[in-house]
């Protein structure tokens, strides 16, 4: 089976947990594509949601199929956030923002009652860090706001960081990304403070203590794994 399949796979087991009548954060990325196509096919059956976009890009795909759309500010909390993921992990710690979403994909994450992770096996891993970690930096002073991102890495022992700004990217919120590849990344609570804390860093890519299940589909199957 190729990707697309498997990403297919996943994103209709999340059909399974979704009601009549639900709210929905509808995320960002080709994963979370399938799913917005294989909602509209059960929102033409006749199920009713509402959902609140992570992304331009989902909206505008949202509303050629014809899924309805509001205000997050209007349908928090929602009951379910669907989206896709970079990497994962079995504590469920995730990282996202490959496609420049992730500040609006952590509001609404962080606006559910439930997130659901769809992904292919390939996401899978052991340690999060193979994937470069976005983050999510200020246009004003950025290359300041980088020199300061190496100087925490520093401290916690990721060395020399290697980092490469996206260029001519701007976020949705107006904001430019840095791909930091960090390696494996040891302790991502205790990295995720340190970036927290610094002047410039509007967010990042470490999604921790949202998903509450994560759904992988690979060549033996679809496993669901819950959140301990």
């Amino acid at each position: 089976m190729n990707a697309d399949t498997l990403k297919r796979a996943a994103a209709g087991k999340a059909l399974d947990y979704v009601e009549n009548d639900m709210r929905l954060g509808l995320g960002t990325g080709t994963t979370a594509e399938f799913f917005l196509e294989l909602l509209a096919e059960k929102i033409r059956a006749g199920l009713k949601i509402a959902g609140a976009a992570t992304s331009k890009r989902t909206e505008a795909k949202a509303q050629t199929l014809g899924i309805p759309l509001d205000d997050l500010d209007r349908l928090a909390p929602l009951d379910l956030a669907i989206d896709g993921a970079d990497e994962a992990d079995r504590d469920l710690n995730l990282i996202k923002g490959g496609g420049g979403a992730l500040l609006r994909e952590k509001i609404v994450a962080a606006s559910a009652r439930r997130m659901i992770v769809i992904a292919d096996a390939s996401k899978l891993v052991q340690r999060l860090g193979r994937f470069p970690l976005p983050v999510e930096v200020t246009p004003f002073g950025c290359a300041t706001t980088a020199q300061r991102i190496r100087n925490a890495a520093g401290a916690l022992g990721y060395g020399d960081l290697a980092m490469r700004l996206r260029d001519g990217f701007v976020t949705d919120s107006g904001n430019v990304i840095y791909d930091c590849s960090f390696g494996a990344i040891r302790d991502p609570r205790l990295l995720a403070v340190a970036l927290d804390v610094i002047p410039g860093v509007v967010d990042h890519g470490l999604f921790l203590n949202l998903a509450t299940t994560l759904i992988v589909s690979g060549t033996n199957g679809v496993e669901v794994i819950e959140k301990k």
